[in-house]
């Protein structure tokens, strides 16, 4: 009887051994999912924040040409001299 119960031992010690191994290896797998998506976030981020401001500058530019013409219309109303 014994033998048996080392033998019984051996196989719970060998099913806990591949139930622990099984674990860390799912383990590693979501570890390496969340750093691939962290990578990603950082990436996206970066590349959102390049885009915005390259918007942000096309939208400067465009509100200063809409403010130049909106002095140029309102010199021209106050003359109408200028379009005779």
């Amino acid at each position: 009887m014994a033998k048996t119960g080392g033998i019984t031992n051996a196989v719970n010690v060998g099913i806990a051994v591949q139930a622990d191994w099984e674990n860390r290896e799912f383990i590693s797998h979501i570890s390496l999912n969340i750093r691939r998506l962290f990578d990603f976030l950082v990436q996206f981020e970066a590349t959102t924040k390049s885009k915005l401001a390259t918007l942000n500058e096309k939208l400067d530019t465009l509100e200063r040409h809409l403010e130049l013409i909106e002095v140029q219309v309102s010199t021209a109303s106050a003359n109408p001299s200028v379009f005779k």
